[in-house]
Order: C-alpha cells, then structure tokens, then sequence
C-alpha cells in the first residue's frame, strides 16, 4: 500500500477536516460520529481493563476513539520515557503514566488544542501531572528530542498522515538507540502490522482517500506499540456513538 498521498491530493482540507472532528469530540464527546467512543466501548470491544479506566477521570475516557489497546501488544515498565505521538485526550497516556510511575516520564503530542486541553486537565485531575507533558506538535514534525525516548505508543492514527514515511522517520529519530530488546514489540515490528484509524470525514474523496493507507515500518530498537485493525467491529452501538462505516 501507498505511504504517500497521490499527487494533487487536499493535504490541507484533510488535516482540516480531521482537526474539526476531533474538536467535536472533544467539546461534545456524546454527539453523533461514525466512529465509537467513550470506556465501555474500549473495555467490551478493545480489551482494555474496565477497573483500570475507572481510575482515570471521565474526562478522557469518555473522549477516547481508538480502534485497538497498544497497551496490550507490549510491556511498560517503570522508570521508561514514553511518547503518545497523537494523544488526543490522553487515556492511553495516562495508563502509560500510571504504568512508568513516578522516575518515568510521558509525553503526549496532539495537533487538536481542544484536546490538548482535555488531556492536561485529566492528567491533573489524576494527579499524574508531574508525570505527564503534553506539546502542541504533528507527527511529522514531533516536538520531542532526538533519541529521548524508550517507546513509542500508536493508537490507529498513522492512516491518517499523508506521509507516513515521514511519521516512521520521526519515530525513528526520537527512540533511543539500544533501547530495550523486547521480544513481543519487536515482532509487532517486524511483522509491519497496518494501522487502522476510523474512517476519513466523508468530504474527502474516498479514491484518494485509499492512496494514503499505508504499512508501518521498522524503527531502531526502541519500541512501537501499535495498533493494527482490530479483529472484532462492534455492532451500531457500543458505549458512545453509532457506528456507520466504521
């Protein structure tokens, strides 16, 4: 599959549109979408531990529109830097706060201000902000330093950069050489999972819409925990939203 767009193709309106949806999201969690949100669309459907999301503050579960648990391809381990490279409103990035603890370190990178906020208010209101850093920034153009970094977590948002060429060399860049040789991500890497995200808004041209899919690629022996399509879809309603070409 393409990891570039095809000539011509709207970078801009995408980015745009996207940007808009997330921002919807964010301020009204509960609207109408096609895709699934909120925590017991992630513990019945994603696998993810039900008491755990409970801990963390409504806020950012309610907002969660992953397709997969990165969580759950690898370990974190106590003391690691790790970097969620489109956070959104942070609940993978606070259950990676919880999994560092206090000598760890978690950065979240989103390019929806809303959500930003939404993250930093959560990371607060879970007393995980001394713990927690989140940046405005693109994955393209992360605002991470070089080699900073122990892992990497992807939640189904790589399908919609227009140069995912670029998100790996990026990746790449902010993981630290030598980082730890864990068997299961290592294999997730060599295996080049694709990432799935939910569908593109449904302005944009679904032709070329294809042209920007893509397969991940291998990075230095840091680690990606990413997200692959998922293998159960979850019927019109599952927690929060109706699902329609999800």
């Amino acid at each position: 599959m393409a990891t570039t767009c095809p000539i011509g193709f709207d970078v801009a309106g995408l980015r745009a549109q996207v940007l808009a949806t997330y921002d919807r999201v964010a301020r009204d969690p509960g609207g109408e979408f096609h895709f699934h949100r909120g925590p017991r669309y992630a513990a019945d459907y994603l696998g993810y531990d039900a008491g755990e999301l409970a801990l963390l503050p409504a806020a950012s579960t309610a907002r969660f529109a992953g397709v997969g648990n990165p969580l759950r391809i690898g370990p974190i381990h106590p003391g690691e830097t790790v970097l969620d490279h489109a956070c959104g409103a942070g609940m993978d990035l606070l259950l990676a706060a919880r999994r560092v603890g206090r000598h760890g370190r978690v950065i979240g990178v989103d390019m929806t201000p809303a959500m930003r906020e939404v993250a930093i208010r959560a990371a607060a209101d879970g007393g995980l902000s001394d713990i927690v850093t989140i940046r405005a920034g693109y994955f393209e153009r992360l605002p991470v330093a070089d080699e900073s970094v122990d892992v990497v977590i992807s939640n189904g948002v790589i399908n919609l950069a227009p140069d995912k060429s670029q998100v790996f060399a990026e990746v790449h860049r902010v993981l630290r050489p030598g980082g730890r040789d864990d068997p299961q991500a290592q294999g997730e890497l060599r295996g080049a999972h694709p990432l799935r995200v939910p569908p593109v808004p449904a302005r944009v041209p679904q032709r070329r819409a294809r042209g920007c899919t893509g397969r991940a690629g291998r990075t230095r022996s840091g680690k990606v925990l990413g997200v692959p399509r998922p293998a159960v879809r979850a019927p019109g309603r599952a927690g929060t939203g109706r699902a329609r070409g999800a």
